[in-house]
């Protein structure tokens, strides 16, 4: 070892002495069919899943893309989704169990609209806040509105500094960026299934934010679909399997450190350790010394934006 490395190791040490260390720990990727619309069994399904997770050592338990209660395989919506009480319960699993938890819901405002939505819940029940994705993609756009600036933002957290993006959203590239300057080390990517393609832009964000990503993926069969679903006729012609999963851990050389894995339901884990992080960083921080701010710049407009603005 050269004299440097010795010196870049002594250094390293002395931070880690100073209590510069970062959390190390088992990440789940959760690949699992929701009780398809069925709100109520698919939060107690969820709860089960969230003490499989911490039965077997993990820390972080993230589900798919609007798992609660199951990503829309069909164009239309279903007005019975809403979120409040579904949420206060899994909060109660993620406390009992001391398992964060990242879900993907379907959320419903007061006036009906329907968003794709991200909670984020920490290990003692509390709900850290929330994500709407900010662009529906092509049909999605008659199911959901479309997010805004308020809702992008990454949570500082005992598992270091969570953050999480739906689906083509991390095909944004500003939308990845500005996750990167808010620091985000850990990330949940939430897809209905995760082809082949969809992992590439995991791989890319791992890389190019230099952190550890979760990505989880759904399972479904046609088969699952309830009995009285009033679309069943005109998905005859759909494959028998949905969804086909293909949830991973990828680490931020944009290696598998986990899967993916397809058709089955399963849960994906992985031990992931943050101190890898400052030494990734080191070569590449894309928000830091890597980043040009006198010649490109990111505005991130956060207000929230309010139907209606009551005079007092």
């Amino acid at each position: 070892m050269s004299e440097a490395d010795n010196s870049i190791e002594k250094a390293a040490s002395q931070s880690a002495n100073a209590g510069d260390r970062l959390p190390a720990y088992r990440v789940a990727a959760v690949q699992a069919a929701p009780v398809f619309l069925d709100r109520d069994a698919t939060v107690e399904k969820g709860c089960r899943l969230i003490a499989e997770a911490a039965s077997q050592g993990a820390s972080l338990a993230v589900f798919p893309e609007t798992w609660l209660p199951g990503y829309p395989v069909w164009t239309n919506a279903d007005a019975r989704w809403n979120y409040g009480p579904a949420v206060s319960r899994l909060c109660e699993a993620a406390r009992q169990h001391g398992v964060a938890v990242v879900m993907g819901i379907n959320e419903r405002t007061p006036t009906g609209t329907l968003y794709n939505t991200i909670v984020f819940i920490d290990r003692n029940g509390e709900l850290l806040g929330k994500h709407r994705k900010l662009v529906p993609t092509y049909h999605e756009r008659m199911v959901w509105g479309r997010g805004e600036g308020s809702t992008l933002s990454v949570f500082d957290t005992e598992l270091g500094r969570l953050g999480g993006l739906v689906c083509w959203e991390h095909w944004m590239p500003l939308a990845r960026y500005a996750l990167y300057c808010e620091g985000e080390q850990v990330h949940a990517a939430l897809w209905p299934s995760a082809t082949e393609t969809f992992l590439l832009s995991c791989r890319t964000m791992a890389f190019e934010g230099r952190l550890f990503v979760v990505a989880a993926a759904s399972y479904l069969e046609k088969a699952m679909l309830p009995d009285d679903f009033p679309l069943r006729k005109e998905m005859e012609e759909f494959p028998d399997l949905l969804c086909r999963g293909g949830s991973a851990v990828i680490g931020p050389d944009a290696r598998f450190v986990a899967g993916p894995v397809y058709d089955c339901e399963t849960i994906v884990y992985a031990d992931i350790d943050l101190n890898r992080l400052p030494e990734e960083k080191q070569l590449l921080d894309v928000a830091g010394h890597y980043s040009r701010p006198d010649v490109f710049s990111l505005r991130v407009n956060r207000t929230r934006m309010a139907p209606m603005s009551p005079d007092e």
